[in-house]
């Protein structure tokens, strides 16, 4: 098991992770940080269990709105092979981005 530390609102921490998942990992702290520091810069230090509930709010709003496109293309995908429609390369390139919000949505929602 490798182990990764992040900085996270001034304060270092040593995570626990998969080998391999290090730099996975050091980019969900940097988002979680960058979330933090946007709360900071809006309503100041207002306390830290304060400031990571709203950021773990923040997040899964983000969270949600990466469900919801990619739930509205997958409908859009739908609708075309529904309607038999014959255009080349769009439903793929629809698909793709699907499959891309996925991704994203799976790895914010990965502790």
């Amino acid at each position: 098991m490798a182990q990764v530390n992040v900085t996270v609102n001034g304060r270092q921490y040593s995570i626990g992770c998969n080998d391999g998942e290090e730099e996975h990992i050091t980019y969900l702290a940097d988002y979680v940080d960058n979330r933090l520091k946007e709360l900071v810069n809006g309503v100041g230090q207002v306390g830290e269990a304060r400031l990571l509930l709203m950021a773990a709010l923040l997040v899964a709003d983000d969270l949600a709105t990466a469900y919801d496109e990619a739930e509205a293309m997958r409908g859009q995908l739908d609708g075309l092979r529904a309607d038999g429609a014959k255009v080349s390369g769009t439903a793929p390139r629809l698909a793709g981005i699907a499959r891309r919000l996925e991704a994203v949505a799976a790895r914010l929602q990965t502790p």
